[in-house]
């Protein structure tokens, strides 16, 4: 019964969709914000393609309240299954069995991960340099900071972002020390510091270019993004990598995801990206009109995405 609902409210937000949609204006700054919360900014598509989101959109906003009735998300698993696989076969009756021309992965949470918790780390660094704090408190210390407005810019990452990490060391764990701070750093550089997220990434990317579809790195992250990949021998695995400290813009500003696309050679409407932060990575490649998948919930292996992409492993 409640996936009639559900189907219901996919149809009736189509309709409305069509009557009422207007194309906005291409924008590398945020629009007007939509009733979901997300804006949207798409640039060049097919109007089909822009009603399917503006649907999807309302019709989250009228299964929304159906989802807070039920025990354990039942309703809501329902839901995102069902919106997967009309949006796949949609996407194939447009683009044939390959669905997307390019594929778009974000770095930190979904191709890798720290080998170990921050806050373990900047304690075990920080002992010699007198830092006190538990890692409960440094974890703490470490949100608020990151979360604190930086600069007219708003960009954290700029070239190497020493300045940024240094106010994040500094008020996480209360030590300035300048050799303790190039320490941390130049560790975040190394193979050591972290590890891939899925082991059949290589083969899985491997077998995607294989295929024709071109794969970018887009990420929020300084300038030693590059030679991070390169210690972790996975830099041969992407045709492009757009890192936003290079780029002057960071997710979830869609100029980020349109200059990855334009590094492809792709349109963004022919792009997928992978994240796992739903605001950054979801709202924003959406934003630069490209189709995204949450890592975690909506994918959760690089094998997954091949196969949603339509590549055979």
């Amino acid at each position: 019964m409640m996936a009639r609902v559900v189907r219901r409210s996919i149809s009736a937000a189509f309709m409305v969709s069509e009557r009422s949609w207007a194309p906005p204006a291409l924008s590398s700054s945020f629009s007007s914000s939509s009733p979901n919360g997300c804006s949207w900014c798409f640039g060049s598509k097919t109007d089909l393609h822009l009603r399917f989101y503006s649907a999807v959109a309302a019709a989250e906003e009228v299964a929304g309240g159906l989802r807070g009735m039920t025990l354990n998300g039942r309703l809501r698993s329902e839901w995102d299954l069902l919106g997967a696989k009309e949006y796949l076969e949609y996407r194939r009756s447009l683009y044939g069995e390959i669905t997307h021309k390019a594929l778009l992965v974000d770095a930190v949470g979904t191709l890798l991960v720290p080998s170990q918790p921050m806050a373990q780390i900047y304690r075990q660094f920080g002992e010699k340099y007198g830092v006190q704090f538990s890692e409960d408190e440094i974890l703490k210390r470490y949100r608020w900071a990151y979360e604190q407005p930086w600069g007219r810019s708003r960009l954290r990452y700029v070239d190497d972002g020493r300045p940024f990490w240094q106010f994040i060391v500094a008020s996480s764990t209360g030590c300035s020390d300048s050799q303790y701070f190039e320490e941390l750093y130049q560790y975040y550089t190394t193979d050591k510091a972290w590890h891939l997220c899925d082991p059949d990434a290589e083969k899985v990317f491997e077998a995607v270019r294989e295929a024709g579809v071109k794969v970018a790195v887009v990420s929020n992250f300084d300038t030693r993004l590059r030679p991070l990949l390169r210690a972790l021998k996975c830099d041969h695995w992407f045709d492009a990598v757009a890192v936003s400290a290079e780029v002057a813009a960071e997710k979830p500003n869609p100029t980020i995801f349109i200059r990855a696309c334009e590094l492809l050679g792709v349109k963004p409407e022919d792009a997928v990206h992978v994240g796992d932060d739903r605001r950054n990575d979801i709202w924003g490649a959406r934003d630069a009109g490209c189709d995204a998948w949450l890592w975690g919930s909506d994918v959760h292996s690089f094998k997954e995405v091949a196969e949603r992409i339509g590549v055979r492993l």
